[in-house]
């Protein structure tokens, strides 16, 4: 994880249990302090926010966006790898209103680092083990049958040292 700050959407609701039970039995190093999410800046699309990018002003720009922003309900699509790595993850609708509120953080004039692979809305279920092939199948045919389910906007500051700083939590009430 590089430092600066990541936004992210916690999931919420019963697909919550779901994918932090999955991950706990996967993966249970990768999520430590973070809830189950999906990220909206800090991973695809667009890199994390530059660290020093003041607080009030980031506050201002997240609640702004957030104040025309429903909470978001979607389904959770079967788990994939991402993008030739081991990284499973649940997909999102690539079209769909995660998406909508990604192209609006990246486009509010918040100072980010480039990002590593263009944006693909999911959740992670496994980040950094390497899955036997036997893991691999059954991680694979896991299935989330809860909808995602995401009400709010947080904002982490990430560390260097693998440590994290939550900074605000923001509703999505539009």
């Amino acid at each position: 994880m590089r430092s600066g700050i990541y936004l992210i959407l916690p999931l919420q609701g019963p697909a919550r249990d779901q994918v932090l039970s999955i991950q706990e039995r996967y993966d249970p190093r990768s999520f430590r302090g973070w809830p189950p999410h999906a990220t909206l800046a800090g991973s695809s699309g667009m890199g994390p926010l530059d660290g020093d990018t003041p607080v009030p002003g980031l506050r201002t720009t997240l609640t702004a966006i957030a104040a025309d922003s429903a909470p978001i309900e979607a389904p959770l699509e079967p788990p994939i790898r991402f993008m030739q790595t081991n990284v499973v993850v649940l997909p999102l609708d690539p079209h769909g209103p995660v998406r909508v509120l990604h192209e609006r953080l990246r486009v509010a004039g918040l100072r980010y680092a480039p990002p590593r692979f263009a944006f693909t809305p999911h959740v992670t279920l496994s980040f950094f083990p390497e899955l036997t092939p036997q893991r691999s199948r059954e991680l694979l045919a896991m299935r989330v049958t809860s909808p995602a389910r995401f009400t709010e906007i947080v904002a982490y500051r990430s560390f260097e040292n693998r440590t994290s700083q939550r900074l605000m939590s923001i509703p999505l009430s539009g």
